[in-house]
């Protein structure tokens, strides 16, 4: 499994966050990541970053 990072944005509210996650054997990504400030719990947009040197280097 590898480390990604990743921008979850709410698409109710707004809200960015930037989290680091395991790519699975499927594609997916597990962050963890359950649900917004706003409460939203499924509507979001996921977009994998640029891997940073820090997560290269580990």
């Amino acid at each position: 499994m590898r480390r990604e990072k990743v921008k979850i944005t709410c698409n109710r509210c707004g809200e960015v966050y930037i989290l680091r996650g395991r790519r699975l054997r499927d594609g997916h990504i597990e962050t963890g990541f359950v649900q917004c400030v706003c409460g939203n719990q499924d509507d979001f947009t996921i977009t994998t970053l640029e891997p940073s040197a820090e997560l290269i280097s580990r």
